[in-house]
């Protein structure tokens, strides 16, 4: 993979290229020792006809006639090999960034954009004072949820042989390595890879729900428990050089976590799993502080001849030695004169114990916090700042983040699962069907705890929601009440639905103080239910039971937006504008009624279900929207993409807060002419959304889904444990938004990122003036953030290879493919004239670089999986060795193109 042969790289990437030389050398290097040198130089000739078919603008078929009919191993190899070129030219771009991040640091000139430093000095000049900074710290609340919707399924022994990688070429940022140490640090990188190669990328049996918190456990109680001291350390250091020192910085960070908690379409989640994930998540944070604690313990070494302790600490030390006497004699005498380690001794016992349940446990984390807290002040008191305050301050930052909890718990379930379990409850058959009104009317005395259901025990989706509120409640008082998140109602339609879980869950014997201790989130996610969300929040805060409720929680209602499937049901524009008009809608209807609205955003890693740069976005959201908080999910290869990499995931959290930062205290300016371009908008919605729903409602459109792209591979995959489809198959409604996003993207025509707004374009052009459009394009964050998200998706297409695909489903193809093609060329067209650009990315150097970079490497394992496809399908999906063959075209392709689902 020599550089000469790649896309140009910008001037300012020298390093970048060598990197990529390097590993590219050494991929070469394995494939050729554990393939042999035949399939090396096979993989060489490939490569170098997807590069010039990139370059001279050649059809297709040359480079696919080159792939047709490999055997299913020789075709299963090639496709790894190629992935493996797409691994590591995604480790050097991350390492890349660490070596700019590090270069901002040491160059000590303007801060890196996006760091803590450089929105604090931004807010700074901007006018925020310290009082308005303080008061946002005092309600900041960032909390990214963990869920198991993966687009890859990485084993844990891959992901620690790429970190070994990424140690490797950072290593070399030191100067001063000899060369026999650049030569271990090839043989390292080397064996990372080979090893790689001769490990399956997943496990042939579909994961299990454990086997999906063991992944996400994975990024939590390892890189991002390491790095998060450092954002806080970050957030200080930019407050203090601005501010001084009279900004007190409390948590703002906070994790949760769907997996085994989302039950919508999961027969496999249950109570039983929520019990195990809360227990495991407890488990695993309370190891990393025995470790932590024991670090401690060896760190402070101070003797009681050279030191004092402050009282308090010393009270608490003899408390100790009196009520665990065997902890006490387990310290060795030559230890004796060491009062920091000897306390320490007893914290980490009693985290033993609280692991075990012991008679010495805490009580909970306020208590182990209150522990620590004693030693950084002692030590602050005692001239012990530079003698271990620092180390202690950062397992501080861990336990307030992390209590004994690790992430918040959420649970999600259908609307529908509830009304089944209703229908058995009031021994009616039809009350799914019944009116809202007359519903809401029914509910609102169970609701209340005016009465209690009596019928229905032996119900199947009674009794298991019995049992998932009997653990919720169980929970809360084993594990604190900071261990379960939000309740969130897929599917909500009405106030009805809310309701119906606040008279479930008294059922199930959840309740605090007699009421329900549970925040209540329904889920807008379709077009239509984004609509009629704010109706739907007017009505629950009329209702007297639940504003009763609201009010125990603290006046603030969650609302979750669907980013996914309001994408899937009316395209990717019409989402987009049905998203940020139900906002302003609740918002309004909120403020009527003296109430906090918060949004918890769910959106995918890519673009067609809501993915986007943090900055961007936020500051293209409705004012007022944001307001201290940010709850969004992280899916997928997001989770590896944004956190795999200590380094990147201290990038990827300060970006984060930081952006959470400027909406809040500085939002977008007002613009005056933006009520009229939302009249625009809407007329963009509406003709967007119809030639989606033209192309999508055609008859024989699932057929053609079926055939031009591979969802019945994606189907086959081992993935996750949530089945693709929510039922049988008749129309997109039924497909879940991952499946459909990731099977559009395998084929390469990305349509959910893009169909319809040509379309609309075009026709709101001739009505309101293509002179209007360009205004909103340049002007409006909104606009112009749509248009650049489109944008990305446009370039990682590639309509030539997504017509081979389409070729795939018969006569369906000539039907159907001509309205892509003319759908996407027309678009193309659209953005690059708002934009006043010649080529897609021209003010995107960086992004296009990487896309050009890959693009020709993915071209292989696109065509390749087009063959075969056809021939898998010729078997009816019988030959398994074809089958393996095509999911490592899956994953390859997943890999280059990198945001797939």
């Amino acid at each position: 993979m020599e550089a000469a042969r790649d896309p140009e790289f910008l001037p300012h990437d020298g390093p970048l290229r060598e990197d990529v030389r390097r590993l590219g050398a050494l991929v070469g290097q394995m494939l050729a020792e554990q393939g042999g040198q035949a399939f090396f130089e096979r993989v060489e000739a490939v490569r170098t006809a997807a590069i010039h078919r990139r370059r001279s603008g050649a059809a297709v078929d040359a480079l696919a006639s080159t792939l047709t009919g490999l055997g299913a191993n020789d075709a299963e190899a090639l496709a790894r090999a190629f992935a493996t070129y797409f691994q590591a030219v995604n480790t050097a771009e991350r390492v890349h960034r660490i070596r700019r991040r590090r270069d901002y640091q040491r160059e000590g000139g303007a801060p890196q954009p996006e760091s803590l430093a450089a929105v604090v000095g931004q807010l700074k000049d901007e006018g925020v004072t310290a009082e308005e900074l303080a008061t946002l710290l005092g309600k900041l609340d960032v909390e990214p949820v963990f869920t198991a919707h993966p687009t890859e399924a990485v084993r844990r022994s891959l992901l620690e042989k790429e970190q070994e990688i990424v140690r490797a070429l950072v290593d070399e940022f030191d100067p001063t390595r000899t060369p026999q140490e650049l030569r271990d640090d090839d043989a390292r990188i080397l064996m990372a890879l080979s090893a790689g190669w001769q490990t399956a990328e997943a496990s042939p049996v579909r994961p299990s729900v454990s086997d999906e918190f063991d992944h996400v456990g994975f990024y939590l109680a390892r890189p991002i428990y390491r790095v998060l001291p450092a954002l806080y350390e970050s957030l200080e250091q930019a407050i203090a050089e601005h501010y001084g020192d009279g900004v007190t910085v409390p948590r703002v960070l906070r994790f949760a976590t769907w997996v085994g908690g989302d039950m919508d379409g999961n027969p496999n989640v249950n109570a039983d799993t929520i019990a195990a994930t809360l227990a495991a998540q407890r488990s695993l944070v309370l190891e990393r502080y025995v470790e932590g604690v024991n670090e401690l313990g060896r760190l402070l070494s101070q003797t009681d001849d050279r030191v004092s302790l402050d009282d308090k600490l010393g009270r608490r030390l003899d408390d100790y030695r009196e009520q665990m006497p065997a902890a006490a004699a387990r310290i060795r005498p030559r230890h004796a004169d060491m009062p920091y380690r000897a306390f320490l001794t007893f914290v980490a016992e009693r985290l033993e114990a609280t692991l075990h349940e012991g008679d010495d446990a805490y009580a909970s984390a306020a208590e182990f916090i209150d522990d620590i807290a004693l030693v950084e002040k002692s030590l602050l008191n005692h001239g012990g700042r530079h003698a271990g305050a620092y180390a202690v301050g950062r397992l501080l930052w861990r336990a307030r983040t992390f209590g004994f909890h690790l992430a918040r718990l959420d649970v999600r379930q259908d609307a529908r699962v509830h009304d089944e379990a209703l229908a058995a409850l009031l021994d009616d058959a039809g009350w799914a069907d019944r009116e809202a009104d007359a519903r809401v009317k029914v509910l609102r005395p169970f609701a209340a705890g005016e009465r209690s259901f009596v019928a229905g025990d032996d119900h199947d989706a009674a009794g298991m929601l019995r049992n998932v509120f009997a653990t919720l409640a169980d929970s809360r008082k084993r594990y604190g009440t900071e261990a379960t998140g939000l309740y969130i109602i897929s599917m909500a339609e009405t106030a009805a639905d809310v309701l119906a879980v606040l008279a479930l869950a008294r059922r199930g014997g959840l309740l605090e103080d007699g009421r329900v201790p549970l925040d209540v989130a329904p889920l807008f996610e379709t077009i239509d239910d984004l609509k009629g969300g704010p109706a739907t929040l007017q009505a629950l805060l009329d209702d007297p039971v639940y504003r009763a409720h609201l009010k125990a929680r603290g006046d603030r209602q969650w609302v979750m937006l669907g980013y996914s499937d309001s994408g899937k049901d009316g395209g990717t524009v019409a989402s987009k504008w049905s998203l940020q008009r139900a906002q302003v809608e609740l918002l309004e209807v909120a403020a009527k009624a003296g109430i906090r609205v918060a949004f918890f955003h769910g959106r995918g890693g890519s673009a067609s279900r809501g993915g986007s740069r943090i900055t961007p976005a936020l500051m293209a959201s409705p004012r007022g929207s944001v307001g201290g908080v940010l709850r969004v999910t992280e899916q997928g290869e997001v989770i590896h993409r944004k956190y795999g990499i200590r380094a990147l995931a201290v990038r990827n959290l300060e970006q984060t807060l930081g952006a959470v930062m400027r909406a809040s205290l500085r939002p977008r300016v007002a613009e005056v002419r933006e009520s009229g371009w939302k009249d625009v908008m809407v007329r963009l919605s509406d003709e967007s959304r119809k030639a989606y729903r033209a192309f999508v409602d055609m008859e024989g459109f699932v057929d053609y889904f079926r055939g031009a792209t591979p969802i019945d591979v994606i189907e086959r995959m081992t993935l996750g444990s949530r089945p693709a489809r929510r039922r049988s198959m008749k129309g997109v409604e039924d497909l879940r938004a991952i499946p459909w996003v990731f099977s559009w993207t395998q084929c390469r025509a990305v349509l959910t990122g893009w169909y319809g707004l040509g379309s609309a374009l075009e026709t709101v052009a001739k009505e309101c003036g293509e002179d209007t459009l360009g205004r909103m394009a340049k002007e409006w964050a909104f606009f112009a953030t749509m248009l650049d998200d489109v944008e990305m998706v446009l370039a990682k297409a590639d309509i030539d290879i997504a017509e081979a695909f389409s070729e795939l489903a018969g006569p369906l193809h000539e039907r159907f493919f001509p309205k892509v093609r003319e759908e996407f060329e027309r678009t193309v067209s659209w953005v690059l004239r708002l934009k006043g650009a010649s080529e897609l990315l021209q003010r995107e150097p960086r992004l296009a670089t990487s896309i050009r970079l890959r693009n020709p490497y993915v071209d292989p394992m696109s065509l390749l999986q087009v063959d075969l496809l056809k021939r898998w399908r010729a078997t009816g999906g019988k030959d398994d060795a074809l089958l393996n063959a095509l999911v490592a075209c899956v994953n390859g392709v997943s890999q280059g193109l990198q945001n797939t689902g």
